[in-house]
């Protein structure tokens, strides 16, 4: 899931090595840290956060196959 997460993030931005997700898994709840460089955060969660909430109904879909929850949080 993290691979998917990771593809999706760093086709939106420009600074691509500046891309850090951190996972936490508990259970069946994964959470995804995400951290863009402060110039991509726009690109990342979209006007009215359309883009964010876009990449997190693709993530929950992913994680549904796997009988997981899935966070994701965009952290500056």
């Amino acid at each position: 899931m993290k691979e998917i997460l990771e593809l999706i993030i760093t086709n939106l931005v420009e600074n691509k090595q500046e891309v850090s997700i951190e996972e936490i898994a508990e259970d069946k709840v994964v959470t995804y840290k995400v951290k863009v460089s402060k110039d991509d955060m726009g690109r990342v969660i979209g006007k009215q956060g359309r883009v964010a909430k876009s990449i997190r109904t693709v993530m929950k879909s992913v994680s549904a196959k796997e009988g997981k929850k899935v966070n994701i949080d965009f952290v500056d």
